[in-house]
């Protein structure tokens, strides 16, 4: 599967130290075998896996998922966070830019107050 959007983003974050192959920080163009484990951090997360198949081509998603199995624990650990930031963030209270009603009233405000 996919866990980086671009080429681009995958060999910034294995040049940054976040992806890690059979325990060892990985470089770009480090080549990975069937049975080793990767150890993916990005934005928070972290994923365990190990690589059952290699495709020469890029295959759609739902063809790539069947080449690796995460470990359990990784996928526990992960939704335990997803869950948590769901709960941070609605309980955190959104702020809405001011509609045309309050800006006029904003202006008037500090207009008045300039004079």
């Amino acid at each position: 599967a996919r866990f980086f959007k671009t080429r681009r983003l995958a060999s910034d974050a294995v040049s940054g130290g976040k992806v890690h192959v059979n325990g060892q920080r990985a470089k770009p163009s480090k080549d990975i075998h069937i049975d080793d484990t990767l150890h993916i951090s990005k934005n928070g997360y972290q994923w365990d896996v190990t690589i059952k198949g290699l495709n020469i081509q890029r295959r759609p998603a739902s063809e790539a998922v069947l080449l690796y199995t995460e470990n359990v624990a990784s996928l526990k650990r992960r939704q335990s966070l997803q869950a948590l930031n769901k709960d941070i963030y609605a309980s955190t209270p959104q702020s809405d830019r001011p509609n045309k009603k309050q800006r006029r009233q904003i202006h008037r405000f500090k207009k008045a107050d300039l004079s």
